[in-house]
């Protein structure tokens, strides 16, 4: 059912309010689960507003993107599959920034792009989100940084087998006075994962345990089909990557660490550059002056790219509309990457995938100590 009159706010970190309006509670918690904040009272006017309908455009829209996006004479629409319906959201390109509203329908899976467009507001105050992870060990902050998939969350879960206590993951946010916040996110946590902190998989319910326990055996299976010289290999290979991505646990991490092993805020003290590479062993190198915040401006750049395909068919659509903090976000960030990262005692830390995450850790924490030591 839908909740007219309803409104649900959410405070990240206080420095970005979110209020949705007229939502079901299945919709609050789509919305919910996105941001990985629980609601509260937002005590001034929100930075985005997600206002909920029954129903969007009700006259025909030309495509953009066939199944993907269209337009009317007024306004932009993003498509969405869910059980046979598509559900459509009204997104605002050239008013992106704080004041920002985008209009859903109900139902839909998710709020397309939200924590990018949370993102350009924090960039617009001067806080730079980052693509990292973040704990702090023995009082000492330490922000690791990287590519996706290069190794930061298997950091993460060797320094708090250490005892270091959570800050966040997937999305960091650097704030002008040197502290690192995190975004309370669900973590993915992958079989391989798993099976070096048994500790953390014990602690899951017993569904959990069954359902990865099935996925990564799907997936042996499949990689060994895959391997044969049979007629049935070749489909099997194909689908055998789709498989394994499929032995995970999405877990939050208060369910995780507990409200000992997390803290809100630590400050910047050292950051890590994780890569993966083919040799088998963990090894330091010295980062170069500038070297992470220009890596990281091209990351960034990357996890920007389904909202700037989505910006580059609004400008189809709309030749004469244009986002300002869109058009100036690859400046803006290099600038800020620089402001935050260029001073900060630095290292990087190369490895295998999949690594040794007890491995991972010793070493990450050894540059750290190295870092602020040369420093």
């Amino acid at each position: 059912m839908s909740s007219p009159g309803v409104v649900s706010d959410f405070d990240l970190n206080g420095l970005v309010g979110v209020r949705v309006v007229d939502g079901s509670p299945s919709d609050v918690a789509v919305v919910r689960r996105q941001l990985g904040h629980p609601e509260t009272v937002l005590r001034r006017e929100p930075d985005v507003t997600i206002r909920f309908v029954e129903r969007l455009a009700r006259v025909p829209l030309t495509l953009v993107g066939v199944g993907e996006s269209g337009y009317d004479d007024e306004a932009f629409y993003l498509l969405q599959a869910k059980g046979g319906s598509t559900r459509r959201t009204m997104m605002p390109f050239d008013r992106l920034g704080p004041g920002t509203e985008i209009v859903c329908e109900r139902g839909i899976s998710a709020v397309p792009h939200l924590l990018a467009i949370v993102n350009l507001v924090l960039l617009g105050q001067g806080v730079l989100p980052l693509h990292a992870t973040a704990f702090d060990v023995e009082g000492v902050g330490v922000l690791i940084t990287g590519w996706s998939k290069g190794g930061k969350t298997e950091a993460l879960l060797a320094a708090t087998s250490l005892g270091a206590r959570y800050v966040g993951d997937e999305w960091v946010h650097l704030t002008p006075d040197g502290r690192m916040l995190g975004l309370p996110e669900p973590i993915r946590l992958w079989a391989w994962q798993l099976d070096q902190r048994p500790d953390l998989l014990a602690s899951r319910a017993a569904s959990d345990r069954r359902r990865l326990r099935m996925w990564a055996g799907v997936a042996r299976t499949a990689d060994r089909v895959a391997g044969r010289p049979w007629r049935v290999s070749a489909p099997v290979r194909r689908l055998a990557p789709a498989l394994g991505r499929q032995a995970y646990l999405q877990v939050p991490p208060d369910d995780l660490f507990g409200p000992d092993g997390m803290v809100a805020s630590a400050p910047l003290d050292a950051v890590v550059l994780v890569l993966s590479h083919e040799a088998p062993q963990t090894a330091v190198q010295q980062a170069q002056p500038g070297e992470i915040a220009r890596r990281m401006a091209a990351s960034l750049s990357e996890e920007r790219a389904p909202l700037m395909t989505h910006y580059r068919q609004f400008r189809y659509a709309f030749p004469d509309r244009s986002s300002p903090l869109l058009e100036s976000v690859h400046e803006l960030e290099a600038r800020l990457l620089s402001e935050r990262l260029d001073h900060v005692p630095s290292a990087k830390v190369t490895h295998p995938h999949p690594c040794d995450i007890h491995e991972l850790g010793r070493v990450v924490l050894e540059a750290v100590r190295d870092a602020r030591t040369r420093n």
